[in-house]
């Protein structure tokens, strides 16, 4: 068997798997999920890895716990079956919100994660656009992260940017949509809000000219979609034209879709890295797939060449 690349993938983003393996012309590697009646879950590999160079996808999103539990046990399982060397492709990371102690007496679950992942047998990690670069520093073992932003970028092509602004829907957020306005040549506006409740911001001001402009909402990640909706609202009272918004992570959970359908959002441009279930589908919100930027990654680390160009 050698060094031979197999790919194998979990239950949460199959449409994404299925792409992955296209791009690498491989067909998914056999693998089984059961659950038993005691909702204990097994996973077996159901071909020979021995010696194998293998990579398992696994995404965060609903049901999370039980997605990260068949992750950790199937990682498990390769080890096991004595695959050369593991890597975790995840293109959304689990828990990467909870990267820092921000409260008194919680955990930091997102350190938590990678010592998970490195103590059920993965060697690396791969990932996309973490909510804070300082998880990196987390990893006991390498991990590679992969840029959503110029996928995001490229979908908004047709748009002319000759009057337009990229706009951060958060002050802490600014730096984050700063690197879609520097590969967009657009300025920045900042949107200066306060979480007044669970799903509630209030919005105190807004830093930068919109006036007589197109808006586009660039961030990491869209949870409820809260901070954007308010900020479209106030962009535009202060008179802009067109709003659009794009980010990596579409977690939307709930009536979050629904609710930016409502919206005075034109158009929002996600990835795949989470899988958007059928019912929330709408014409306003579009999906771009990063099933090529993770199959090239996958080869390099294969081959063992550079892969710092797809950081970019």
């Amino acid at each position: 068997m050698g060094d031979k690349l197999k790919f194998f993938a979990g239950q949460s983003n199959p449409f994404l798997a299925q792409g992955i393996a296209r791009e690498l012309g491989l067909e998914l590697g056999a693998i089984e999920f059961v659950r038993f009646s005691n909702e204990n879950i097994k996973v077996k590999i159901c071909e020979n890895v021995r010696g194998c160079d293998v990579f398992f996808l696994q995404t965060s999103c609903p049901p999370v716990n039980e997605y990260l539990m068949e992750l950790l046990i199937a990682l498990d399982a390769l080890k096991y079956a004595s695959a050369k060397r593991i890597t975790a492709v995840l293109p959304y990371y689990p828990y990467a919100l909870a990267d820092s102690k921000d409260e008194p007496r919680i955990s930091v679950a997102a350190r938590l994660m990678a010592d998970l992942l490195t103590e059920a047998g993965a060697s690396r990690i791969l990932t996309m656009t973490l909510h804070s670069p300082q998880i990196m520093g987390f990893c006991r073992i390498p991990i590679d992260q992969l840029s959503g932003v110029p996928i995001i970028c490229a979908s908004y092509a047709d748009l002319d940017l000759k009057n337009s602004v990229a706009v951060s829907p958060d002050i802490s957020r600014a730096k984050v949509t700063e690197a879609y306005a520097k590969r967009l040549g657009l300025p920045l506006v900042v949107v200066d809000k306060r979480r007044t409740g669970k799903d509630r911001v209030q919005v105190n001001g807004v830093i930068g000219e919109v006036e007589g402009r197109d808006a586009i909402f660039l961030d990491d990640e869209i949870i409820t979609g809260a901070s954007i909706i308010e900020g479209a609202q106030a962009v535009r009272s202060r008179g802009a034209r067109r709003i659009f918004a794009g980010c990596v992570h579409g977690t939307l959970p709930g009536q979050s879709a629904q609710r930016i359908a409502e919206s005075d959002l034109e158009r929002l441009v996600i990835t795949d890295t989470i899988p958007l279930p059928a019912e929330k589908q709408h014409p306003k919100i579009g999906v771009c797939s990063v099933a090529p930027l993770f199959a090239n990654a996958i080869k390099a680390i294969h081959e063992e060449t550079s892969i710092s160009s797809f950081f970019k």
